[in-house]
C-alpha cells in the first residue's frame, strides 16, 4: 500500500482542528504510496498471482482511504511491511516458473513477507490546475512457494510429485506519477504506474519477487472528505497491460481493478473503517506458454483498517496504519489473506497564518 496535507489553494477554516487532522491523514496516502508499495509485492511467488496463471502486476488493495486527497509539497518517506498467505487445492491449475516452459501444476501454497521502501516528491508548482507527485518503491522480501500433484510439460508428458522453494530477494522498482485536484470536499486523481525489472527474476526458481516482465497501469480516483464530520470515502479504478514474459513465453491479459476505502475520524489523530477491492481479468492470457487457455482470474476482498497520525517535529508528521484483506470469492486465483503495516513520514500541514492587527497612526 496503499499521506499528508491539504491541497495547495485548498480552503481552510482557522481553528477547525478536524480539517488540519484530516488533511494530515491524506499525506499518509502519499500513498498511493502505501498502495504502491504493495505493487512492489506484485512480484510475490509466481504461483501466487492467478490472473495470468502466473504473476500479475497489480496488487489488489494497493489503493485505499484518502487515495485522491492532495498532500503537502515536499519529500515524504514510507515503509510498508506486507504479509501474504495464499493457497489453492489440488484441483486448481496454474502455470509457474521453475518448471519447463508451459508447465502446469495442480495445487500450491505460497507465503510472502516484503518490506517496501517508498520515496515521494510532491510538487508545489501546479500542473494543469492540480498537484503533481512522483513515487518510487522497491524493497527486500522473503518468498516461500510450494507446488504438488501433477506437472504437465510442453510435450504433454505428466509427472506426479512436489517441489518447493524459499528465497530472499528484492522486488522490481515500481514507479508512479499522480495528478490530483481539490474542490471542497471533492478530490479527483489520475495516475500512471509501471515497473523497471530488478534483474533478480530467475525462471528456474519457484520463488521470485521480480515479475520477469514489464507492465503498465493507469486509472482514475475520487475521494470524498468532509473536514467538519470526519467522513471519508475513496475509490480508484484502473487497467493493467502486461508485456510478454520471455522466459515463460506467457503474456497476461488486460486486468481491471477497483480499490476502495471508507473511514471515520473519531478524534484528532485516529480514524477507523473498511477497505476492499474487486479484481477482474478482461482479456485472456496468451502466448506459447499459456497452456491453460484464457485463464481469466477474478477476486473480491474486504477487511478492516485503523490509522494513527502523530507529530514528529514542527515540519514533519508521522502516520501509522494497519489494514487487512480476506479474499471472499476467487476464480482462477489462489485464496488467502493479506496484512499491511504502514509507517510514513511526511511534511506537516502548515499552521494557519493569523492576520496581524492593523496599527493606526494618528
Amino acid at each position: 500500500m496503499s499521506s499528508p496535507g491539504w491541497l495547495i489553494g485548498c480552503k481552510r477554516r482557522t481553528g477547525n482542528w478536524r480539517e488540519a487532522v484530516i488533511g494530515q491523514g491524506s499525506h499518509r496516502k502519499i500513498a498511493a504510496l502505501g498502495s504502491l508499495c504493495a505493487l512492489a509485492l506484485a512480484g510475490t511467488p509466481s504461483p501466487a498471482w492467478a490472473d495470468a496463471g502466473g504473476v500479475g502486476f497489480w496488487f489488489p488493495g494497493a489503493f485505499g482511504s484518502l487515495a485522491a486527497a492532495p498532500g503537502v509539497p515536499g519529500w515524504a518517506y514510507t515503509t510498508i511491511y506486507v504479509h501474504e498467505q495464499e493457497s489453492a487445492g489440488g484441483g486448481k491449475n496454474f502455470v509457474v516458473s521453475g518448471r519447463p516452459v508451459g508447465s502446469v501444476v495442480a495445487g500450491l501454497n505460497a507465503r510472502a513477507d516484503v518490506v517496501a521502501e517508498a520515496f515521494t516528491y510532491t510538487s508545489a508548482t501546479p500542473v494543469l490546475g492540480g498537484q503533481a507527485a512522483f513515487t518510487v518503491v522497491a524493497g527486500p522480501g522473503n518468498v516461500n512457494a510450494g507446488i504438488s500433484a501433477t506437472l504437465t510439460g510442453p510435450l504433454g508428458n505428466t509427472i506426479s510429485g512436489s517441489a518447493s522453494d524459499n528465497r530472499t530477494t528484492i522486488t522490481d522498482l515500481i514507479y508512479q506519477g499522480t495528478l490530483k485536484w481539490n474542490q471542497g470536499v471533492h478530490n479527483e486523481m489520475v495516475y500512471f504506474s509501471g515497473n523497471i525489472l530488478s534483474g533478480t527474476y530467475d525462471p528456474n526458481r519457484l520463488a521470485n519477487l521480480s515479475l520477469g516482465f514489464v507492465a503498465y497501469d493507469a486509472g482514475v480516483g475520487y475521494t470524498y472528505l468532509d473536514p467538519k464530520t470526519g467522513h471519508e470515502f475513496s475509490v480508484v479504478g484502473g487497467l493493467t497491460y502486461s508485456l510478454m514474459n520471455p522466459d515463460l513465453q506467457y503474456q497476461n491479459g488486460i486486468d481491471f481493478h477497483v480499490d476502495w476505502g471508507a473511514s471515520q475520524f473519531i478524534g484528532k489523530n485516529v480514524h477507523v473503517g473498511l477497505v476492499g477491492y474487486y479484481y477482474q481479468q478482461l482479456t485472456g492470457d496468451s502466448g506459447p506458454g499459456a497452456k491453460l487457455g484464457p485463464f481469466k482470474g477474478q477476486t473480491v476482498g474486504l477487511g478492516p483498517q485503523i490509522g494513527f497520525i502523530f507529530p514528529i517535529s514542527k515540519e514533519y508528521q508521522g502516520y501509522l496504519n494497519l489494514k487487512g484483506y480476506r479474499d471472499l470469492e476467487v476464480q482462477n486465483r489462489p485464496q488467502g489473506w493479506t496484512a499491511w503495516l504502514t509507517f510514513a513520514i511526511s511534511p506537516a500541514t502548515p499552521e494557519p497564518v493569523s492576520a496581524k492587527p492593523i496599527a493606526r497612526k494618528y
